[in-house]
């Protein structure tokens, strides 16, 4: 009785306390909002999105802000889908746009190349195994945050919802979310060797 029912409404209890926002799209997760994870990420950056591209257009400097971070410490991991892989192809139809799936890989790579080596950046392309659960949901974290993106059927990932994770304790939401993506890169190929 001390708090009126709209204030308990309001006020996010269990699991749901996790939950920071959530968007339509994407696309409608203001850029202010990436950049200012990105930059505000000290141990982890973890990009699992199948192709990554869109961090080299939307995040002001990601390119020097990736060479920073990981020169200060923080492990940076970029993990893509294979650009020659079956279910890039087979997305590739399903999507059918002017800015191919492999293509957009392709640019996140080239990104990652002009870096050159760095201490703590790592980049894998998932498994031919796992390709089908990499293309379908997009996990990018940021130490305690994380923003989540499953993937709808025929849409590219800027026009798919989008979550905003904060971790609040063991088993919630991000923990779930993050196990799947260090999953996928238990199994992943590192660059290097997919590439000779």
């Amino acid at each position: 009785m001390l708090w009126p029912q709209a204030v308990k409404d309001r006020i996010k209890t269990g699991n749901d306390r996790e939950l920071v926002h959530s968007y339509p799209y994407r696309s409608a997760c203001p850029s202010t909002v990436w950049a200012d994870l990105v930059e505000g990420a000290t141990e982890e950056l973890f990009l699992a999105g199948y192709t990554n591209y869109f961090f080299w257009t939307q995040v002001p400097q990601f390119g020097e802000t990736i060479r920073r971070k990981s020169e200060s410490g923080c492990r940076v991991r970029v993990l893509v889908g294979d650009p020659t892989g079956d279910v890039t192809r087979q997305r590739e139809a399903i999507e059918d746009v002017a800015l191919s799936v492999s293509t957009r890989i392709r640019i996140t790579m080239e990104h990652l190349d002009r870096l050159g080596t760095l201490p703590g950046l790592e980049a894998r392309y998932s498994s031919a195994e796992d390709a089908v659960n990499h293309v379908s949901l997009s996990v990018f974290r940021f130490d305690r945050d994380a923003l989540v993106t499953p993937h709808l059927a025929r849409l590219v990932g800027h026009d798919s919802p989008l979550l905003h994770l904060r971790r609040q304790g063991d088993g919630g939401m991000f923990d779930r979310f993050a196990e799947h993506a260090e999953e996928l890169w238990s199994r992943a190929v590192p660059v290097a060797t997919m590439d000779g």
